[in-house]
């Protein structure tokens, strides 16, 4: 018999053209996710971050093994996070290149031109983890998967193939690659249902919260105290993110006066120009949209997989591509282990945001599988063995984090890719037509 105070989990608050997804809350109906998150209560998710052009291998790798680990100069910032996170180590592809090492992040597989034309063919026909994931579980929740990024594709090729391959890390099973979206208004947009509407009708109008405010009073009253402050931090978060990327869409003020005032046409929405308030918007989109199960399948690509961003401020003054081949030139070492560090720094960012939001006695860092790193260890000789990967959360028990995992030599990422679909609850013997798993995460 249902309950008259229940609410379904599929409310959506709307309002004036608006529709906002919510959190779990307790008046809400319980989930059915047996297939994904258990009998009751909060899903499982998975998130897929990558970083670029590897890292410095002396100063990634950790020294010791299990629980005793040692933090190397690029972990440390780990050191907050260290009993949520499993540093995995021995994972290996065998690709060449920036592009095949990019595409083979959650495919495992190396892409390749085919003959007859444009068309890119993987060996055995591969799909991305994402995707693979997102196949099984994604008719669960509003969108199937959201894939965001911070770059657009680029010019050029590498070994035959178009640098522009590298902008990705998802693909579908019919050999199409999945475009991320890099602009954040768009990703709101997409997030809370906008339909239609441009960035700049966006701009001119009340905020989403405002216009969902009569929905939101409603529900307020028939929640306990418990779900109104879990209401108030997520609507809290969602206008700070609304907040940061209109101030991100406005021009900049001159100190100088026209004599008379000019007809104003705002322009398009445009990128910010920060990269490090880009990359914070983007996670905490990503943040959002698994928090409201709008999605339970989440991929962020942190840069372009062949990566020439300028990493001035951090006091870095060449490109990341640049110093990625040292030439074990002790000044490049340090400049490229700075950026590394600094990726791990935002990966920890995000790691605590999932942690702070509680979901009834767990957090949903604990209810998620995230997996970090890059398709390449170091960037100087394009070195794709014992790749530097991350694995965060506890995907509702999945996972024993906390430690340092050795797995065997040259042990394939499409082992690891497997393991981890299987723990989001997809049954499947193979993937990529590998049927190896890894064994004690």
């Amino acid at each position: 018999m249902t309950k008259s105070w229940r609410v379904s989990r599929r409310t959506i608050l709307r309002g004036l053209g608006a529709s906002v997804a919510l959190p779990l809350l307790d008046i809400m109906e319980p989930v059915a996710a047996a297939r994904v998150g258990g009998s009751s209560g909060a899903p499982r998710r998975l998130a897929c971050i990558f970083q670029p052009n590897g890292v410095y291998p002396k100063n990634w790798d950790p020294t010791g093994e299990g629980v005793d680990y040692e933090l190397s100069p690029i972990l440390e910032p780990l050191a907050r996070v260290k009993s949520d996170v499993t540093v995995l180590s021995n994972l290996s592809t065998g690709v060449k290149g920036h592009v095949q090492a990019t595409s083979s992040f959650l495919t495992g597989t190396p892409l390749a031109r085919k003959a007859s034309g444009p068309t890119v063919s993987r060996a055995n026909m591969g799909v991305s983890l994402d995707q693979f994931t997102a196949r099984h579980i994604g008719g669960e929740t509003r969108i199937r998967s959201i894939e965001l990024g911070l770059d657009p594709p680029r010019s050029g090729g590498e070994n035959n193939l178009p640098i522009s391959f590298a902008n990705t890390v998802s693909w579908a099973e019919n050999d199409t690659k999945i475009e991320p979206e890099i602009n954040p208004q768009a990703a709101f947009d997409r997030l809370f249902g906008e339909s239609g509407k441009t960035p700049l009708e966006l701009a001119f109008e009340r905020s989403l919260l405002d216009r969902v405010a009569d929905d939101t009073q409603r529900l307020r009253k028939k929640a306990s105290m418990a779900d109104r402050r879990k209401l108030d931090e997520y609507l809290t978060a969602v206008r700070d993110v609304e907040k940061r990327i209109q101030e991100s869409m406005k021009p900049r003020e001159s100190a100088w006066k026209p004599l008379t005032e000019p007809e104003l046409v705002r322009p398009g929405d445009r990128l910010p120009e920060s990269r490090d308030k880009h990359l914070r918007m983007m996670m905490d989109l990503l943040v959002l949209a698994l928090w409201t199960d709008t999605t339970r399948v989440a991929t962020l690509m942190m840069a372009h997989g062949f990566s020439r961003q300028n990493f001035t401020f951090i006091g870095v003054n060449s490109d990341h591509h640049s110093i990625s081949h040292h030439k074990e030139s002790s000044d490049l070492v340090a400049d490229y282990t700075k950026v590394s560090r600094w990726y791990v720094e935002q990966f920890v960012y995000l790691v605590e945001r999932m942690k702070a939001i509680d979901e009834g006695g767990a957090s949903l860092l604990d209810n998620t599988i995230v997996l970090y790193g890059s398709g390449l260890k170091d960037g100087n000789g394009h070195t794709t063995k014992n790749l530097p990967v991350l694995l965060a959360g506890r995907g509702k028990g999945a996972l024993n984090p906390g430690r340092h995992v050795l797995l065997p030599q040259d042990t394939h990422i499409t082992n690891l890719h497997l393991t981890l679909a299987r723990k989001m609850g997809v049954k499947a013997e193979r993937f990529n037509n590998n049927t190896g798993i890894v064994k004690n995460l």
